[in-house]
Parts: C-alpha cells; sequence; structure tokens
C-alpha cells in the first residue's frame, strides 16, 4: 500500500486535464476485429488520450482457453497492447474474471505520478461460486486522487432487473481495499461503473420499441429503461451519472450487420452496455457561470463524447465508448524516484545508472531499475534489469549509482528508457527520457557485413537483342 503521506514538492496551483477513453464491450467469445482505430478515435485530430479503460464481458473462457491466458497474456490484452505500445502507451494494470477482462493503458509522462494501484474481483455467477457473471475493478491514485474503474456483467432478461441490482449492490460491499483511506468502492473520489449492465426496457412491446428506434425517437424509450427507472429509486444509485442515450441500443443484433435480432427469439433490443460515474462528496450541479465553489475544484469531470459503434459486428453487442476530461489539481509534481543514463552509453561496455529520492521514500532491497526499448509494453516487458541494492557502486545523501554489464545490454543499441520499480508499492515510481546506446563494434561489424552480403549486385540481364 502506497504511504499517501510522504514529504515531497506540493504545488497545489498545478491543475491537470486528462483526457480519458473508456470502452466497454461484450465480445461474445471473438477474436479482435482486424482494426480499432474509430473504437479508440486514434485518427482523431484534438489532442490525445493521456488513459485508455478497455472493459470487455465474455471474452473467450472456455477452460483451454482461460488455463492458456492464466500462463500467458489472453489474445485481446495482446492485441490491444500491440495497438497501444507504439503509440507510447503502456499496459499500467489488468485484470481477469474468467469472461470479464479489464485493462488500463497510460501515456508514459503520466506513470510515475500513477501510485497504490490494486486490483479486485467479484463473483456472483451460481449465487457467488462462479465468476461468468460478476465485477473486476482497478483502482489507483492518480496525481494523488483515488480513481476507481469497475466492469460488470450482471444477469440478463428482462425478468432480472432485481437481481441486477442486488448483484451490483454486493459487488460494492464486497470489494474492500486495504487502505485506511479508502477502504471501499464508494469512497474513492472517481468511480466508473460500467459494462455489459444487461438493464432493459420494460413494458413497451417490440413493435413500438423498433419503431421508436426507426424513427430515432430515443427519448420515448427513456422512461421505461431499467436502469433509468432504478435510479430514482434506488437511494444508493442516485450519485451515478450517466450522458443522455442518443444512440441506438447495444443489444441484440445479428453478427458482422447493423439489424437487430432476426432469430427466432427476436430479443427486443436494449441498451444494455452502459458507462456511469460518480464523484466522492461533490455537486455534480456547478454555479451558474459554470464555475465549482471553491471547496470543489481539486477534481471534476466533464463528459465529452457518449456514443456506441455500429460497424462493429463481430458479436451481437455493439461497443460503446465514453470520452471523458478529467481536471485534477495534482497533490505533489515530482516523481519519487528521478533517474538518468551516466554519459553516453555504448553496447561494448559496462554502464551506469545515477538515481535520487524524496526523502521518504519507502524504498526495498527487492527494488529494480528496468531498461526498456521506448515501446514497450508493460512493467515485466524489460530488456534487463539491476538490483538497485545488489548492483550499487556508490551511494552519496543525494545520489545513488548502479551499475549494468556490458553483457546485459543490447549489442544492436538504439532508443531505449529506465524504469525505477518499487516493490513495497508494486509500481514504477520513475521513468528517465528516452535515451540512444550506442551499439558495439561486434554489431556494426556483423550489420556492415550484412550489407555487403545484401548489396553484392547481380550481373545485369543482357538488353534484349532487338534485330530491327
Amino acid at each position: 500500500m502506497e504511504p499517501r503521506g510522504l514529504a515531497q514538492p506540493i504545488d497545489l496551483e498545478i491543475m491537470k486535464n486528462l483526457r480519458l477513453h473508456l470502452v466497454t464491450w461484450n465480445v461474445g467469445t471473438a477474436s479482435p476485429p482486424p482494426d480499432v482505430t474509430s473504437l479508440l478515435q486514434l485518427s482523431s485530430q484534438g489532442p490525445s488520450m493521456d488513459m485508455y479503460v478497455i472493459g470487455l464481458q465474455e471474452v473467450n473462457s472456455k477452460i483451454i482457453n482461460f488455463l492458456s491466458d492464466l500462463a500467458f497474456d489472453d489474445p485481446w490484452s495482446i492485441f490491444f497492447m500491440t495497438v497501444f505500445s507504439p503509440l507510447g502507451y503502456i499496459k499500467l494494470s489488468s485484470v481477469r474474471m474468467q469472461g470479464l477482462l479489464l485493462l488500463v493503458f497510460v501515456k508514459h509522462a503520466h506513470i510515475p505520478f500513477i501510485r497504490d494501484i490494486h486490483t479486485h474481483y467479484t463473483r456472483t455467477g451460481l449465487y457467488g461460486y462462479w465468476g461468468n457473471k460478476g465485477g473486476v475493478t482497478i483502482r489507483m491514485s492518480l496525481y494523488g486522487h483515488m480513481i476507481c474503474f469497475m466492469n460488470c456483467h450482471l444477469p440478463a432478461h428482462i425478468e432480472n432487473a432485481e437481481q441486477r441490482l442486488d448483484d451490483f449492490e454486493k459487488i460494492l460491499e464486497m470489494q474492500q481495499f486495504e487502505d485506511e483511506n479508502v477502504p471501499n468502492i464508494l469512497d474513492h473520489d472517481i468511480l466508473f461503473w460500467f459494462g455489459d449492465l444487461n438493464f432493459r426496457i420494460a413494458d413497451y412491446g417490440i413493435h413500438f420499441v423498433r419503431e421508436s428506434i426507426s424513427n430515432s425517437r430515443y427519448n420515448l424509450l427513456w422512461e421505461k429503461d431499467q436502469l433509468n427507472m432504478a435510479k430514482k429509486k434506488e437511494a444508493f444509485l442516485q450519485e451515478f451519472i450517466e450522458g443522455p442515450l442518443q444512440f441506438k441500443p447495444t443489444y441484440k443484433f445479428d453478427l458482422h450487420s447493423d439489424v437487430y435480432d432476426t432469430s427466432g427469439k427476436k430479443r427486443k433490443p436494449a441498451w444494455t452496455d452502459r458507462i456511469l460515474w460518480r464523484v466522492k462528496n461533490l455537486s455534480q450541479h456547478p454555479s451558474e457561470d459554470g464555475d465549482l465553489s471553491e471547496g470543489e475544484q481539486t477534481i471534476s469531470v466533464t463528459l465529452n463524447n457518449y456514443i456506441s459503434h455500429m460497424s462493429y459486428g463481430i458479436s451481437d453487442h455493439k461497443p460503446v465508448t465514453g470520452t471523458f476530461g478529467l481536471q485534477i489539481k495534482s497533490l505533489f509534481s515530482t516523481p519519487l524516484v528521478t533517474l538518468n543514463p551516466e554519459g553516453e552509453w555504448n553496447a561494448a561496455q559496462d554502464v551506469l545508472i545515477s538515481y535520487s529520492t524524496v526523502s521518504e521514500f519507502p524504498s526495498s532491497t527487492w527494488d529494480w531499475i528496468g531498461l526498456y526499448q521506448v515501446a514497450f509494453r508493460h512493467v515485466n516487458d524489460y530488456v534487463t534489469y539491476a538490483w538497485v541494492k545488489d548492483d550499487e557502486i556508490s551511494s552519496s545523501e543525494d545520489v545513488t549509482q548502479v551499475y549494468i554489464s556490458a553483457d546485459e545490454i543490447p549489442h544492436a543499441g538504439g532508443e531505449f528508457l529506465l524504469c525505477y520499480y518499487s516493490h513495497n508499492m508494486q509500481s514504477i515510481a520513475g521513468m528517465s527520457q528516452p535515451f540512444q546506446i550506442q551499439p558495439s563494434r561486434r554489431s556494426e561489424e556483423k550489420e556492415l557485413a550484412q550489407e555487403n552480403i545484401n548489396g553484392i549486385e547481380k550481373p545485369h540481364s543482357p538488353e534484349p537483342y532487338n534485330e530491327f
């Protein structure tokens, strides 16, 4: 658990305006699609996202797939890491419970300011013994504020509205964290709740529902949406906010189409896939001039976009995304650890790393510094590493130096960065700027020899003889 009272520079005037893109998608055991550019808004002309949160339901969890995924990353995690790592994001954390998968990807610049990362899961299927339904959670401290993401898959069928509410209450009650300041889900400064929540449209018949959808008169259906109805009468739901449902209900579609269920069951369309959020102890209604009062200005959430994506047809659900602006007053402005490569690095020589920490940093003999390629995927995707104690060669009050043997350095060189991993905090406490490692002479000679081999020209073919 992160020590929340670390002594370090504090600048309460630093406001962070962060962009968050959140995805929820019941993928129906399908494999990833060939392209997710529009789903992730990667071609958007605006500023890039600071964080992506991906919540999936019904990831293939047949026993052979699930056992394989326990030993290795599942295909969806690998797919998203492949998309995000070249763009400067790493997988900060993930949690899997059978078909439920939650992934968080973050830009490099924010990593040293994200701490106290924990995951949790709660089974609600088969009376709490089976994980096909339930909730998975990732919580963290982001610039000193506690944020929680909860991906849920609640019971299906229109008649189970009360069971859905009971299961959600159970998840809220059972997910406790080892933190005396923030022990419960609802104690977080911001909570995002999303997933295949399975709430349906009550009372109205299928023909009225489909006709309303065909005419884009979604507002006619809002008052009979079971989640909207529950929010009006259930106290524990009333602090949750959701954007307007100005998109078609996202369930149930024929595969690879935008046509609602044509099977014999003819399921009534419903907004099963939802994204809501809750800000602790803050009024959700700003003053007339748009400003929050003085006591409420440390954190705010703005929904910029809440849409479905009709072009994706791998399952009978359409994915839903929410793009948010988080305005956060940073409670600290410097990382716990500052580290840099010493001098110019050459793959043929032993190299040095210098680092310094804030005065009360909870260091451990199990801390280590990893060398990573710039487009690394996650914290364990290092090229090599050094133990901060075992590989230490000098230490003063201000700076400590550790070394990495030349044998551990990639001979081909390239662009890399360093990360300090804190065992006590179970997270990256500091990250260097990218830097170059010069290739070793052996690598250069090998490359030159390869170029010579590739560069041997074949004899020119004779010009075709033209006798005329």
